[in-house]
């Protein structure tokens, strides 16, 4: 198939594996021709949850469409960053063409191209996968099942301990302590099902009164496999960032030292951006602004301290100071991916309580995601509305808010408007944080 077309010139892109190591000579042409070219200002977008480099090209020609338009004087060349995540296929994005197995899939099983998905996105795990979907169709009675569901689930997306992605797998802890896994993978199957499918059932009708009648555990079993999937394109996204998105941007500094680089990253890129922080070289200073799009990882990651345990801190804590300029975080309530699935998949060992036992207020506290309510415990951030970030100047530095929930609202359980991004009013924000006139 022959790959999209791009809207905007000149454009580049770098591709990295799940280790973070990139494609060479996309990047040797990339240091080559940013000077060459005359550029000044380069937009850097991580893609989140995709599956393959056309849908990434599709987005970033559909983002950036606006942009000549909005700054028609600027010099500005584009990059887009091509990593190996996934998505499962039942997810809707607006405005983008569905994916269609043949034939109709109930909703708890794989559809095809999902399978697919998975089989690429975790390599040599066939015999993992193939028995995960069999147990999604049959649903068989009894806890063994489960047992043996959640077991899998958990071989599927496991990590090297010793390997880079382990250490980048944390948005906040401890000094000193390991990370515990999630919750998830560490309670019994059957309990955690039930509390997922709770979660699906409250995400499909947000309005319906809630029932305390016990679900279909296999009814969440399949949620258990999407977000165990997502963890492992979290950790990923954050090994991507550090290990090659940084030093590369680092590279860049030495190679075309006058261009004003600006990260943006949408779902689990916004985690590789940021990360790319944690990998910049000593002294670089190019980086001018990150824009994060729904930004699926922990709001308390740039925090000096969590406001429930102050011996933790944010994996990312400080290092908004390494932008020169600032971090433009935007969120909306009608992410229901972040709103509702994410906080629950995202406890951690050793919180023993159940979702029911908390509110979403206070599940949406300790384990809230930036996309859904912004950067949390950093002092000084500022709060806009959209139309106050498209109005007036952004501040010149530290971390900001932007409720983007005007125009980041369409979509269908049970990601919501997770994807929602492409919009010119979006656009306008990134040219805003960089000050690209």
């Amino acid at each position: 198939m022959a790959e999209p077309a791009m809207s905007v010139s000149p454009y580049w892109e770098l591709t990295f594996d799940a280790d973070g190591d990139v494609d060479g000579p996309e990047r040797d042409r990339l240091l080559a021709q940013v000077p060459a070219r005359g550029v000044r200002d380069l937009i850097v977008f991580a893609h989140g949850w995709n599956n393959d480099r056309s849908g990434a090209t599709r987005l970033y020609s559909r983002f950036f469409a606006p942009v000549p338009r909005l700054a028609p004087t600027a010099r500005i060349g584009y990059v887009g960053v091509v990593w190996p995540s996934m998505r499962f296929c039942d997810e809707p994005i607006p405005d983008f063409p569905r994916s269609v197995a043949a034939g109709p899939v109930p909703a708890h099983a794989l559809d095809k191209d999902t399978r697919r998905a998975l089989l690429e996105t975790f390599p040599g795990r066939a015999t993992v996968v193939d028995r995960l979907a069999e147990l999604l169709d049959e649903r068989p009675d009894g806890t063994a099942a489960l047992e043996e569901f959640g077991r899998l689930a958990r071989l599927l997306v496991e990590a090297e301990p010793s390997g880079p992605q382990a250490r980048c797998a944390a948005d906040t802890g401890a000094d000193g302590e390991p990370q515990g896994e999630p919750e998830m993978f560490l309670r019994p199957p059957a309990r955690v099902c039930e509390e997922f499918a709770r979660a699906v059932a409250r995400a499909a009708a947000p309005d319906e009164p809630r029932t305390f009648a016990l679900p279909n555990p296999w009814d969440g079993a399949k949620e258990l496999l999407r977000q165990a999937a997502y963890y492992a394109m979290k950790r990923r996204a954050g090994t991507v960032g550090e290990r090659g998105l940084g030093p590369a941007v680092g590279r860049l500094a030495g190679a075309a030292p006058g261009v004003r680089v600006h990260l943006v990253g949408h779902s689990f890129g916004g985690r590789l951006v940021s990360f790319a922080l944690r990998g910049l070289p000593e002294g670089v200073r190019t980086v001018k602004s990150v824009t994060l799009l729904q930004g699926a990882f922990s709001h308390y990651a740039f925090a000096p301290r969590l406001p429930d345990d102050p011996r933790a801190r944010g994996a990312l804590q400080g290092l908004q100071h390494r932008v020169d300029g600032p971090v433009v975080c935007c969120f909306s309530r009608f992410d229901a991916a972040l709103g509702t699935l994410y906080p629950l998949a995202s406890r951690m060992a050793g919180d023993d309580r159940s979702v029911l036992g908390l509110d979403a207020g206070g599940l949406l506290a300790r384990w809230g995601a930036m996309g859904h309510n912004g950067v949390q415990a950093v002092p000084g951030t500022r709060a806009l509305t959209l139309s106050e970030a498209m109005s007036a100047p952004l501040p010149a530095s530290g971390c900001v808010n932007v409720d983007a929930a005007e125009v980041v609202r369409r979509g269908g359980p049970p990601s919501g408007a997770h994807s929602d991004i492409v919009h010119p009013e979006l656009a306008r924000v990134v040219l805003a944080a960089g000050r690209i006139r």
